[in-house]
């Protein structure tokens, strides 16, 4: 089985000064955590806030590459980029945790394709189009006023990220924005990190018809461990593994067993559902899963399957134009 977490903020934390290498980190994921959690790959984002300008984000985002790119040198041994499906599948069998990159905001590329570029350069494989703010490539879940869906250059960033072969993530966008993304989008598009509508009323979920519309399109819906997410009363009752599963379970209901999977939002969330409480506890969910009946060839969908099966198909689409 490959075990894929699709979102977590830690370079966030390492701008803080978390060591990943320490045996007692101080936050949900460290190299440690991902070996007991029996983690094969996890995709660091670049988060920039909506709050800081163009010119900060930029340098902001280049600062996170920089921490990342130090410790892969440092722990070499432990831990190595993967930039394909390929490459984490040849770390694995090397002993190796992969890191992707993966990019939540767009605003650090201000405006501009040749900055696109330059971040799949330097190993960015998925960008999250915005985050809680209206930006130049379209509008956002928390705000949703600017351009009622992408605006013309995020159609150009749309078609350039198709021919890069880089992931589309709609997690944090508008309903609005996301039906643009879907008419636009040659290739499959993802939700790195979001949960169900039906299960949870934040607007940042998804909906029934967007998990649909998005697996009949290829894409994947990666279910969030954030309990606001989860459930509409995690303020009176927090949040548990069931909750997690319970989410899993509705997306694959909708979706199909094969556009769903796993982005835990560690390192991005004040707090945890009880006993998920970093990335070492994962195999919870999958034990979780069994306990609801789901297969060990479904559970290994949903760890990580289904989420590199895009990967590729985002690479053929690219490879194709």
């Amino acid at each position: 089985m490959f075990v894929l977490d699709s979102h977590c903020d830690t370079p966030t934390m390492m701008m803080r000064g978390l060591d990943l290498g320490a045996v007692k980190g101080c936050g949900h994921v460290d190299i440690d955590k991902l070996k007991r959690g029996g983690v094969d790959a996890s995709f660091f984002a670049l988060y920039t806030s909506a709050e800081l300008s163009p010119d900060e984000s930029t340098r902001y985002t280049l600062e996170m590459l920089g921490k990342i790119y130090d410790a892969l040198d440092v722990y070499k041994d432990s831990i190595a980029l993967a930039t394909s499906p390929s490459e984490a599948l040849r770390n694995k069998e090397n002993g190796l945790i992969s890191i992707f990159i993966g990019m939540e905001n767009g605003s650090p590329i201000q405006k501009s394709l040749s900055l696109l570029r330059m971040y799949y350069r330097f190993g960015v494989r998925y960008m999250t189009l915005t985050h809680n703010g209206d930006n130049e490539i379209a509008d956002a879940a928390a705000e949703g006023h600017r351009w009622h869906g992408l605006s013309p250059f995020g159609r150009e960033v749309v078609e350039e990220m198709n021919r890069l072969g880089m992931i589309v993530d709609v997690a944090h966008v508008s309903d609005e924005t996301f039906y643009d993304v879907i008419r636009c989008s040659k290739a499959p598009i993802v939700s790195t990190h979001s949960c169900c509508r039906a299960l949870a009323s934040h607007p940042r979920n998804m909906t029934d018809e967007m998990i649909r519309t998005m697996a009949d399109r290829g894409g994947v819906i990666q279910i969030n461990f954030y309990p606001a997410f989860l459930s509409d009363t995690y303020q009176e009752r927090m949040p548990s593994v069931k909750d997690i599963a319970a989410h899993i379970d509705h997306a694959v209901k909708v979706g199909g067993i094969e556009h769903v999977g796993i982005g835990t939002d560690y390192d991005g969330i004040e707090i945890t559902p009880e006993g998920m409480e970093d990335i070492s506890k994962l195999p919870k969910i999958f034990d979780e899963l069994t306990i609801k009946g789901y297969t060990e060839d479904e559970i290994e969908k949903i760890a990580g399957g289904n989420f590199i099966r895009v990967f590729n198909e985002v690479i053929s689409c690219s490879l194709g134009q």
